[in-house]
């Protein structure tokens, strides 16, 4: 990738999935100049360790599943879970499974009265919870239809305020303490 850049072919160059020792590797060879990781309020080992190395190294963060797979999203339950195919790789996802699953609904329903307040969808309170995190430049979501679109597109103009955020670090520290 390093000779690519040189060369002149590719402009910058990207890693998915890589932890800090991996980052600091590449480094070492040439700037890293993003890093594309799994990022949302249910995962999110990213701000411990990645996410501070790529805003020290001035590294760009373009997050994915930044709605976990679907979990935080308004349509999302249990009996969708039970009715996934048999082939559908989020039934073996610790996430989709008893007790996490219960405890990513619960998550999810506390982000509705902030939905609420701001006249959007739980969806793109995800996704602008994401975006707000010092460090990162994008997130990269998914649609199977139209109608999500049109659920999580208002997250690009959505600013959460402190206490939209305050109430947000409450649901995910009572859901880890709690449970």
């Amino acid at each position: 990738m390093a000779r690519l850049v040189e060369q002149g072919k590719v402009r910058a160059a990207g890693v998915s999935n890589f932890d800090v020792r991996l980052l600091e590797r590449c480094e070492a060879r040439r700037h890293v100049d993003s890093l594309q990781p799994p990022f949302s309020m249910i995962k999110r080992e990213l701000a411990g360790a990645q996410l501070p190395w790529c805003v020290a190294h001035g590294t760009g963060v373009i997050c994915y599943s930044p709605m976990q797979s679907g979990i935080l999203t308004e349509a999302f339950s249990a009996a969708r879970v039970a009715a996934f195919a048999p082939e559908d790789w989020r039934r073996r996802g610790p996430e989709f499974k008893s007790p996490q699953l219960e405890r990513n609904i619960m998550l999810r329903d506390a982000l509705k009265p902030i939905a609420a307040r701001h006249r959007t969808t739980v969806s793109a309170v995800a996704i602008a919870w994401v975006l707000a995190w010092p460090g990162i430049t994008g997130a990269i979501v998914g649609a199977r239809s139209a109608e999500q679109v049109d659920g999580w597109l208002p997250a690009a103009s959505l600013t959460l305020e402190p206490a939209d955020l305050d109430a947000i670090a409450v649901a995910i520290e009572s859901l880890i303490t709690n449970h």
